[in-house]
């Protein structure tokens, strides 16, 4: 297969990974790098980054208000998630730079509520405190989420 033909192909293969969800760069190398040659996929991911189709930056801040918005976690998981893609640091600090952890885990804790309805407050603060550390909570933030979400839990019973 000529070299421009398989490039063009990697490039083809590499816009419809990229329509499906944004990648990284990292991860789209990865993918291309399975079926096609070191040349044709740095030619590829490099057009795709020449046409703006391809973006670490842009990828992070999506990644950010997509974890934020439907499994919120903490600042230093997306963090992670982000450098384990292949995100520099400094992307990947802006990207979650601002983001507020007690709101963040509020919400974890109020999507989780449902499934803690009949369960006694030993039980209800073990399982979402748990719940909360498991998505990069600190002990502090996830101990004040557990008793606010309780707390207004015990009124919403009461109404």
């Amino acid at each position: 297969m000529p070299a421009t033909n398989e490039a063009e192909q990697a490039y083809q293969v590499g816009l419809r990974s990229l329509s499906h969800r944004p990648r990284s760069r990292l991860e789209l190398h990865q993918r291309l790098s399975r079926r096609f040659s070191t040349n044709a996929v740095q030619e590829a991911v490099a057009r795709l980054e020449e046409n703006q189709y391809l973006d670490d930056a842009a990828f992070a801040r999506s990644w950010r208000h997509s974890r934020e918005t439907h499994r919120p976690r903490s600042a230093y998981l997306i963090r992670r998630e982000l450098l384990l893609r292949g995100i520099p640091t400094e992307v990947a600090e802006a990207a979650v730079d601002g983001l507020d952890d007690e709101a963040c885990a509020y919400r974890a804790g109020q999507g989780r509520v449902r499934a803690l309805k009949d369960v006694d407050k030993v039980t209800f603060r073990r399982r979402l405190g748990d719940y909360l550390r498991r998505r990069g909570f600190s002990f502090n933030i996830a101990n004040r989420t557990v008793d606010r979400v309780w707390r207004e839990r015990e009124v919403n019973d009461s109404a």
